[in-house]
């Protein structure tokens, strides 16, 4: 397969500093919108990227379940590996893969956990087999095979048989991430795509493009 002649190109729509909310996380909202209208898929879905305390870099999909002006919130296990990395080094970065719209958002930022009362309030609202799966799955420990997790989740079953009287296990939490700076991606035709980012100072937001 020849993967070097593999080439769209970009022509939507472009991204010009006058196009800017004040603030990122109304832009954010503004782009996110959009996006949900255009139908894209899992259009929540971001890649949490971490780095361990000896520097080595791991990403993942999660998807993000809210933002407001204090920052981007999502859930995991906190024993995870992500978690485990977190821990040790709350620095991360977000991004937001919007292909169909030719959009990408990229956010540094630093991560701290989310008050226990804000967990449990959100987990209430999970289905109850992703409740029953937070028990049965210690995300990124080794499992000898599929059968051990169905047995898990079926132990969490039984353990929890009435629909709504699934705890929170002690693993399970959420997380905060505060941005430092957030970017916006627009691809233009030639390669020439917009770059435009928002950056946290002691005065507020300032915004500066990127050569693309």
């Amino acid at each position: 397969m020849d993967l070097a002649s593999l080439r769209n190109e970009y022509s939507r729509a472009g991204l010009v500093e006058s196009d800017l909310a004040p603030d990122p996380f109304t832009m954010f909202d503004r782009w996110m919108r959009e996006v949900v209208e255009a139908g894209v898929y899992d259009a929540n879905a971001m890649v949490v990227a971490t780095v361990s305390a000896s520097g080595a870099p791991s990403s993942r999909m999660v998807l993000l379940k809210g933002i407001s002006p204090a920052g981007f919130v999502f859930f995991t296990n906190t024993g995870s590996r992500k978690g485990q990395e977190l821990a040790a080094n709350p620095a991360c970065s977000l991004l937001f893969p919007w292909h169909p719209l030719e959009r990408q958002v990229r956010v540094d930022g630093v991560a701290s956990l989310l008050p226990r009362s804000d967990v449990e309030a959100y987990f209430a609202s999970r289905p109850r087999g992703s409740r029953l799966g937070a028990w049965a799955s210690h995300q990124s420990s080794v499992v000898a095979g599929r059968e051990e997790l169905s047995t898990a989740y079926d132990e969490a079953a039984a353990r929890f048989p009435e629909p709504d009287a699934v705890p929170v296990p002690d693993e399970w939490g959420g997380y905060l991430v505060r941005p430092e700076a957030v970017e916006f991606w627009q691809g233009r035709p030639g390669r020439m795509h917009d770059r435009l980012v928002y950056r946290r100072t002691p005065e507020g937001w300032r915004t500066e493009r990127l050569a693309p």
